[in-house]
């Protein structure tokens, strides 16, 4: 630890810049005109990976803006952030989405809700249609939660009347397609030659409203709604970011019990991928027997923790339910019968010659595309990439546990497939590990205090990859909280997996990264319980 500290404290006095440490984040702070110098240097010459970004409105706290750029050193276990103040009339920064790309998107995040100019790109909207009143910007704390712009919720257009109107589109819906995503194929012939790619329709306020309405321990229930099939990564990532940020000591045996709810939650959302891709490919029998064996690990989530879904058991501290002996051997009789049943009809299903042929050799992304584009979990390790924040970043229980973490080299669907089924078999031995390690003692910390101004960053392996979590901590309540979902990462390379592919194997590849656009279409304004949809186009 003191060796990284003073590596990097070495190359933040190289860029005129300082170093604070705080256990595990460590936070170079630099000119704004050195940014770009110092993010090349952690990304291409010290290999860091690259995160996201969180643009950040300080005026309340010391009258500037910042652009907080978040990196891991995975070899180390450490976060890093690079921060740079900016000006709080104009507040502007150096792009650095030409030598790092999986930072376009936060980029444009970041300008569209924060008014930070980036010099060097293009902007444009990201988040927020084409039409919204130009100089409001919502994630600026001067903007009331309550506040509601003049404006059409859909594109505007001449009627036959003259007068302008909304236009919103219904239908067509592709069968493929499960949420509001909307995705434009050019093809030449059969096959695909450029995708476009419109998103961010679905527009919940979490960042907003955690920000300006709730307490510290109600957020825990908001996060875990960000996404219906791996909301407690989100419940767990957050608490874990606050209680870094406060320094709470979080009883071991809580910690056990997230890890072995998480392990839950990806083996039934893998297994619900599994069905899914099946289904695309049009094999329904494996689809509908992984279902069947999915709904067991469904009945383990509901005996664990009360509740099929959206589990509400963590808090800031700890957890609110236990495992009693009698459901722990519960658990591991009925893992010990999935491990079989899966392993049977994966077994079966793969080596089906059409499954085989449809996966193979589709939607390849290859290893230095996968790196540059910041891409996440299957999508990553499926192109080479080994990395998992279980191992590397360890939290909750997982450093009482050995796994292996599946890695592929060839990129395509298949490798995307195989690292999920592997996976699967890893989650139920975790759970049976720390099943038999489970300490005794209590589920809540005694003392939690919260000061504000703290800083905490957390990195949860959802099933999808990495999840991450941003707070500064605030009065009461986070000042600022920065959501990042894996497949905010995963989306933009859609543009490469699907460029010179069949049409035909357009569905099962943009199904490969087991899209989620709940949890990526996080933020904006939810007022009186009415969701505002409102539509975007964005290019890859």
């Amino acid at each position: 630890m003191s060796q990284a500290i003073e590596d990097y404290a070495r190359l933040a006095s190289e860029h005129g810049g300082r170093l604070v440490s705080e256990r595990d984040l460590l936070t170079i702070i630099v000119p704004a005109d050195k940014l770009r110098d110092a993010a090349d240097k952690l990304f291409n010459a010290m290999g860091l990976d690259y995160r996201t970004c969180v643009g950040v409105d300080e005026r309340v706290l010391n009258n500037r803006f910042s652009l907080i750029h978040l990196f891991t050193d995975n070899k180390r276990g450490l976060y890093i952030a690079l921060k740079t103040f900016l000006d709080p009339e104009n507040p502007t920064a150096y792009t650095i989405s030409d030598i790092i790309p999986a930072a376009d998107w936060c980029e444009l995040e970041a300008w569209d809700l924060l008014g930070i100019r980036f010099e060097g790109r293009k902007l444009k909207r990201l988040v927020l249609p084409e039409w919204w009143p130009q100089g409001q910007y919502p994630l600026r704390k001067d903007f009331d939660y309550n506040k509601r712009p003049d404006l059409s919720i859909a594109r505007s257009e001449k009627v036959g009347s003259g007068a302008e109107a909304g236009v919103i589109p219904v239908g067509p819906y592709h069968p493929a397609l499960h949420e509001p995503e909307y995705f434009e194929l050019y093809v030449k012939g059969e096959k695909v030659v450029d995708v476009n790619y419109r998103g961010f329709h679905v527009h919940r306020g979490i960042e907003k409203l955690a920000e300006s309405r709730m307490n510290y321990q109600q957020v825990n229930f908001l996060a875990e709604r960000i996404c219906g099939i791996c909301g407690f990564e989100h419940s767990t990532c957050y608490a874990l970011a606050v209680e870094k940020a406060a320094g709470i000591e979080v009883p071991e045996r809580a910690q056990f019990i997230r890890s072995i709810v998480l392990e839950i939650e990806r083996i039934h959302s893998h297994l619900l991928w599994l069905g899914v891709a099946f289904h695309l490919l049009g094999y329904d029998a494996g689809f509908m027997h992984l279902w069947r064996v999915r709904e067991r690990v469904m009945v383990l989530a509901e005996l664990l923790t009360g509740s099929r879904k959206t589990y509400g058991i963590n808090l800031i501290g700890g957890v609110r339910r236990d495992i009693s002996e009698e459901k722990k051997s519960r658990v591991l009789n009925e893992l010990g019968e999935v491990a079989k049943d899966f392993r049977r009809i994966v077994d079966i299903a793969l080596s089906a010659p059409y499954v085989k042929k449809r996966l193979t050799g589709t939607g390849v992304l290859p290893k230095e595309d996968a790196r540059r584009l910041g891409v996440e979990g299957p999508v990553a390790r499926a192109s080479g990439i080994d990395k998992d924040a279980r191992r590397d970043l360890p939290y909750a229980a997982y450093k009482h546990a050995y796994f292996k973490v599946p890695v592929y080299t060839e990129g395509d669907n298949m490798a995307r497939t195989m690292v999920r089924v592997e996976e699967v078999f890893e989650s139920i031995s975790i759970i049976e590990q720390l099943l038999d390690k489970i300490p005794k003692g209590p589920l809540l910390a005694e003392k939690i205090d919260i000061p504000p101004g703290r800083v905490g960053v957390q990195v949860v392996e959802a099933p999808r990859g990495g999840d991450i979590h941003f707070v500064i901590t605030g009065d009461g309540r986070p000042y600022r909280w920065r959501v990042r979902a894996p497949t905010y990462n995963n989306i933009p390379a859609l543009k490469i997996m699907l460029r010179g592919q069949y049409l035909a194997d357009a569905p099962i590849t943009i199904a490969s990264i087991d899209p989620c656009f709940s949890c990526t279409d996080r933020v904006l304004v939810v007022r009186d319980g009415v969701v505002e949809k409102l539509d975007l186009g964005v290019t890859l």
